[in-house]
């Protein structure tokens, strides 16, 4: 029993020390990007430019101010343009504005962003997100985990057969790793939209989309296929490989001998000696996979014009809205931080070397 709480107590120790590490990544990471995003304050003189002509565009056009002279016109629209700024904090210097903005990013006060807008029209980040996350998270939740269980069961497959002709061909296959999936989705989509015609080149649905629920999901499945063969051949070898390698070094383990020696079954031996000590690599890789899927791939969504959280964050990139690419890194951030502590209690009950306190 005193065993059993002092291990408890070096977890928790261990846990809230690792906790607290991340949570100053986390503001770091939030904040650093707060800067980025506004290009150090740049992108408010652009706001309070477009604030100045519109303002003089509106009352330019305002038959209601064509008996006013140029100097009661200035007058009036340099009042509207104060006011204007002074509403969106605009008076106050850049760097006290951006713990402002770090305090709401951080609350997850997203607010409001400045020029793109949802489907229903919303200008809420969590709205605009909202909206986008879900096709992000559809496809490259597939795709992570279709890869992963390849990745899993093929490497040990080939850690059994270690010598074969097929383990060969798996570790030629490797170097395919080494570009992109977007590269790999450029030379599809020539090959199956354009030159065969079989498969759409982009989107998430055809146009117009079908109104049976079946017909829908079979055509958002067809957009599909080449985003998910892009990835699995560009992620796919090298993963194998990876796995294949780890199986490998465990099963030379002077162990794994002992345990043959002694007669044990292959498959216990495989189980308890060669797939557990892999277990916190293998947790690791499942749970950031799983993480992944919500920021998507910005090039590859672009590449196959599918609306998720990329393209979100090319276009908000694309015309300086700051408030978009702020949420969602902020929230990326959080599901990442969230996501390394929990990796860090599992591995406190899965390896019993931290139970003991290295």
């Amino acid at each position: 029993m005193h065993i059993r709480k002092s291990s408890v107590v070096r977890i928790a120790r261990y846990v809230s020390i690792r906790a607290g590490m991340v949570a100053v990544a986390v503001v770091v990471a939030v904040y650093l990007t707060i800067i980025v995003a506004n290009i150090g304050g740049y992108v408010d003189e652009i706001i309070v430019s477009e604030i100045r002509f519109n303002v003089y565009e509106s009352i330019r056009i305002n038959p209601a101010y064509k008996g006013y002279s140029p100097e009661e016109v200035k007058k009036i629209a340099e009042e509207r343009i104060e006011s204007e700024i002074k509403r969106l904090g605009l008076d106050q210097h850049f760097m006290i504005r951006s713990f402002n903005y770090l305090y709401d990013a951080l609350t997850l006060n997203l607010g409001r962003a400045m020029r793109i807008f949802s489907s229903s029209g919303s200008n809420r980040v969590w709205d605009i997100i909202g909206e986008r996350l879900p096709t992000t998270v559809l496809l490259f939740t597939t795709a992570n985990v279709l890869i992963f269980l390849c990745e899993l069961f093929i490497g040990l497959y080939l850690s059994r057969v270690y010598g074969s002709r097929v383990d060969k061909l798996a570790v030629s296959l490797a170097p395919l790793s080494s570009m992109p999936g977007w590269f790999y989705g450029i030379f599809l989509i020539l090959i199956f939209a354009s030159w065969l015609g079989a498969l759409p080149y982009g989107g998430l649905v055809d146009a117009p989309p079908p109104k049976e629920p079946l017909s829908y999901a079979l055509s958002v499945l067809k957009h599909m296929v080449l985003p998910l063969l892009s990835w699995a051949i560009a992620y796919i070898p090298i993963g194998v490989y990876r796995m294949r390698t780890f199986f490998l070094m465990f099963s030379m383990e002077d162990y794994v001998d002992y345990a043959r020696a002694r007669g044990v079954p292959s498959r216990i031996i495989e189980r308890r000696y060669i797939l557990r000590p892999v277990l916190p690599p293998i947790i690791t890789d499942f749970v950031l996979v799983l993480i992944s899927s919500w920021m998507g791939a910005i090039v590859t969504e672009s590449v196959f014009n599918w609306p998720g959280v990329g393209t979100l964050m090319v276009g908000a990139i694309a015309i300086n809205d700051a408030p978009v690419v702020i949420g969602v890194v902020t929230i990326f951030a959080y599901l990442l931080g969230i996501s390394v502590i929990v990796l860090d209690i599992i591995y406190a009950v899965v390896d019993p070397r931290i139970r003991v306190g290295e």
